[in-house]
Order: C-alpha cells, then sequence, then structure tokens
C-alpha cells in the first residue's frame, strides 16, 4: 500500500461507521464479508483532516478507474447507497467493489472476495469530484 495503511477523512471514517455497523444484517454473504473486512482494515486506518488528504486516494465520490489481473477494466464513482446507481456506474460503498476500494490510493494493489472468487485489483487511475457529504443524512 502506498501510504502503509488505509487513508481516510473524519468525516467519511465517522459515516462509514455507521454505515458498516448495520453490517450484520446483511443478507448477502459476499457483501457481508466485504464490510467485515473493510471493519478490520479501517481499525488500522490513517484518519486525516480534510487539509490533509491526499488527491490520489479513494473517498466518497471520488471517479475511481481499476484493472484485474483478469484484465478487465471498471470505470465508476464511489458514492452512498443512497445515491447508487449501477447503470451510470455509480457503485455504493455496501457493495463488495465499494468496500473494497475504499481509503486505498491510486497504485495500489488489494485482492478482494467477489461472488466470483478472489481477485487481484489494481486501482489505476483517482478523480476527486469534491462533493460535500451530508453526515446527518438519514441512512
Amino acid at each position: 500500500m502506498k501510504y502503509g495503511s488505509l487513508v481516510i477523512e473524519k468525516k467519511e471514517y465517522v459515516l462509514l461507521k455507521r454505515l458498516m455497523n448495520l453490517s450484520g444484517y446483511y443478507k448477502d454473504n459476499t457483501l457481508r464479508s466485504s464490510v467485515k473486512k473493510l471493519v478490520g482494515e479501517m481499525e488500522t486506518a490513517r484518519i486525516l483532516d480534510e487539509s490533509e488528504m491526499p488527491e490520489d486516494v479513494i473517498r466518497f465520490n471520488a471517479v475511481v478507474t481499476i484493472i484485474s489481473e483478469n484484465g478487465w477494466h471498471k470505470k465508476f464513482k464511489l458514492v452512498l447507497p443512497s445515491r447508487s446507481d449501477v447503470k451510470n456506474s455509480h457503485i455504493s460503498i455496501l457493495t463488495p467493489m465499494g468496500a473494497a476500494v475504499m481509503g486505498y490510493a491510486k497504485g495500489d494493489s488489494l485482492v478482494w472476495e467477489f461472488p466470483s472468487g478472489n481477485q487481484k485489483l489494481t486501482i489505476e487511475n483517482v478523480e476527486q469530484e469534491n462533493e460535500p457529504i451530508n453526515l446527518n443524512m438519514v441512512l
């Protein structure tokens, strides 16, 4: 990992914790497993102020391009569950793919469990859209 651990902005960390607290209720085993892995990684994450966040770290509303060891490319925007729209490549943090990449940086590689099995992914590019998130939203 480029920064040694996940890097997460403070407000986004608070929101992630709220979302992860619901993880025991997810019926899908793959999603539940992905969320548990993210929760584990969050325990050692570097939590930074907005002004300290590197531009190449995946955050809410970032546009991410990944490639897999199998050769497929995927470009998507990582969003809150309420803004998920798969047809328009808006992927929720509460999907295996969304949980897999949160807090990683451009150039990082990771292995994540998907319904089809483990996949090695590499973060090819990260573009920030810097849209504010509402911490008081109802989940």
